[in-house]
């Protein structure tokens, strides 16, 4: 559990000040960030937390360099993202975050294993990638194709491929979206396994209030605002929640 006064002392992973990001829909003006100032800190796991709408996969986006605010700074560590080009924004990525979207995206073509290696191939110090699955515990299906395995396993294929690079950021659009309770269960404490061994620094977006329980802090937000700052006193196991 992270205390104001353990922040003071953690290093500020990302660092938000007054981010603003405007689609323009023909001419209407959608607003889906008004202002937004926030910190992530290494190691921790972060829920943000809002509905459909309220912002949250533009601000994940925009923290994973997918996106840029219209207006405002972001910094991850002493690397101003808002100040780089498409080509730095590409390293960026590479190098230090792992996605996992609530659709899978992986190649049905290509077995577990072999779709974990399309991120070790281009990764400069990659796990194993049959060790990258045994995190997620689908050693035993890694030479099965994306057709035979569950939702609950093609999302957990998705998570290893994403932490085979050893990023620094896990970022976590809706995870469990897709996916009924019990298996929705079970991806989340392989993510909540991963931020605890491997140190990732770990956003969840979700709608879902119950997932708030597991994290260290959870961020709300409304109408692309931050409308609260909770911290939990202690992160609840993943097999513990209910929804």
């Amino acid at each position: 559990m992270n205390t104001d006064t353990d922040t003071e002392h953690r290093t500020a992973v990302f660092r938000a000040a007054d981010i603003a990001k405007i689609y323009q829909m023909g001419e209407v003006q959608v607003h889906a960030l008004r202002g937004v100032s926030l910190e992530l800190f290494d190691h921790e796991f972060v829920v943000l937390l809002g509905a459909s709408g309220s912002g949250k996969s533009t601000l994940l986006n925009i923290l994973g360099g997918l996106d840029v605010p219209t207006s405002g700074t972001v910094h991850y560590l002493d690397n101003e993202l808002t100040a780089s080009d498409d080509s730095k924004l590409t390293q960026y990525r590479r190098k230090n975050v792992g996605f996992v979207f609530q659709f899978y995206n992986l190649i049905p073509s290509l077995t577990a294993k072999e779709n974990v290696e399309l991120i070790t191939e281009i990764a400069t110090d990659p796990m194993d990638p049959l060790d990258a699955l045994d995190m997620v515990k689908l050693k035993e299906r890694a030479n099965h194709f994306p057709a035979q395995l569950s939702g609950g396993e093609q999302q957990r294929v998705a998570i290893a491929r994403a932490i085979a690079k050893k990023p620094k950021v896990l970022l976590c659009d809706e995870p469990t979206g897709a996916l009924d309770v019990e298996t929705g269960i079970v991806v989340l404490e392989a993510i909540a396994r991963i931020n605890d061994e491997l140190g990732t620094t770990t956003a969840v977006i979700t709608h879902n209030a119950a997932i708030a329980r597991m994290a260290d802090r959870v961020i709300s937000l409304s109408n692309g605002q931050i409308s609260a700052v909770n911290e939990n006193a202690s992160r609840i196991d993943a097999s513990k929640l209910e929804w």
